[in-house]
């Protein structure tokens, strides 16, 4: 199978290339090549793998877009504007890079007759993770107001009694409740695939990413993870800087669990049957796991609908402060420093149950925390320019 991977020479999309490759798929690459990514213009080809064909150009250019799908079998959609960014003046440039070129790409890939496309969406749709009150069962609270922040006060409590929650794990089924510009757009390309799927009979999935971290990733950038920020810090040998309490909940995953998961889904949506070395023993063949109708529902393997979403983390959550000190440990010091500030539009605990990936694609993360921060506090980072 050919597949065309948009930021293939981005940190998650390289490591799909890999993937791929090693899977025995041929991967195209198109890449713009921002520099909140790339240094300069930089190297188009940042994978492991030789002979890639490689695109300089922007999915929200139709005639790039339209010779990238030439021969092309299947789409993965890495090419992105991520993180919070600095402040509102971003929305713009959001907007643009992750609305208007996704839609730019999947009019292409209509009429190129392109049928199968895997989504690199997120886990920031939710806004808010699940909790559960003692007295109210679960609820949903609302974002927590700027007193409460500036007070130190960072748990969100019960909206109906005020008591304290307990947060637990949220499943695809889960109401969306995007919190800020970035989480915003991500859920607007989930429902741009959904009515592409619809309107051109194809099959789509998104890939609701959690913290993705690893060797690739952009260092310097405010356009990064947290994994980023921290890793970056210890670089400089500077002190990793936590926000609020430390105790922010988040799943970090791997990009090579990544990587596989995204091989793992093109499987699906196409009708093939790869070997994504998961170690499940699952047929990831047709039908599986690519049917439900809008963003978020349920469905399940067989299912006549288009469009599925799939949290793909590693199931073990941990908090922010655990992270950095396990970076800062592996990386030997200095360790974090816990400063109270805050930022608008970050949420307080988020994590998600990945079961339905490994039920019906017949994926699951394979490297788990303290193997994975060992690796990345000395695995080589990229350089950007930042923004």
């Amino acid at each position: 199978m050919r597949v065309l991977v948009t930021g293939g020479a981005g940190f998650i999309g390289s490591h799909i290339v890999d993937a791929l490759t090693e899977a025995g798929h041929e991967a195209v690459v198109l890449d713009a090549l921002l520099p909140s990514a790339h240094e300069g213009r930089g190297e188009l080809s940042s994978t492991t793998v030789p002979d890639v064909r490689c695109l300089v150009g922007d999915v929200r250019d139709p005639g790039t877009v339209a010779d990238a799908l030439r021969g092309v079998d299947a789409v993965c959609h890495q090419a992105a504007m991520v993180g919070l960014g600095k402040d509102f003046s971003d929305a713009p440039a959001y907007v643009s890079c992750n609305d208007h070129g996704t839609a730019v790409l999947l009019s292409g890939m209509e009429a190129a007759g392109v049928r199968s496309l895997v989504l690199a969406g997120s886990m920031v749709v939710y806004g808010e993770g699940r909790y559960v009150c003692d007295e109210h069962a679960e609820v949903r609270p609302g974002p927590r107001a700027v007193s409460e922040l500036r007070a130190g006060r960072f748990e969100p409590p019960c909206p109906e009694c005020g008591a304290a929650l307990r947060p637990g794990l949220v499943g695809e089924d889960a109401p969306t409740d995007p919190r800020n510009t970035y989480a915003t757009t991500k859920l607007a390309q989930e429902h741009l695939a959904a009515a592409w799927a619809r309107a051109a009979g194809g099959r789509a999935v998104s890939l609701r990413y959690h913290n993705v971290y690893g060797p690739r990733m952009p260092r310097d950038t405010p356009y990064a993870g947290v994994a980023s920020f921290f890793r970056s810090a210890l670089a400089r040998g500077e002190a990793p800087t936590v926000y609020e309490d430390g105790a922010q909940r988040r799943d970090f995953v791997h990009v090579h669990d990544v990587a596989a998961a995204n091989v793992a889904a093109l499987a699906a949506v196409s009708g093939t049957e790869t070997d994504t070395g998961t170690g499940t023993g699952t047929d990831t063949g047709a039908g599986a796991g690519t049917g439900v109708g809008e963003p978020g529902e349920g469905g399940g393997a067989g299912s006549a609908a288009a469009f599925a979403a799939y949290n793909v983390g590693s199931d073990e959550p941990h908090t922010i402060g655990e992270m950095a000190a396990a970076l800062a440990e592996a990386y030997g010091g200095p360790d974090p420093v816990v400063t109270g500030e805050f930022r608008l539009g970050d949420v307080r605990h988020i994590t998600a149950s990945s079961r339905r990936a490994a039920r019906e694609l017949g994926w699951r993360a394979q490297i788990g925390f303290a193997e994975g921060m060992k690796e990345f506090a000395t695995a080589q980072m990229r350089a950007s320019s930042g923004r």
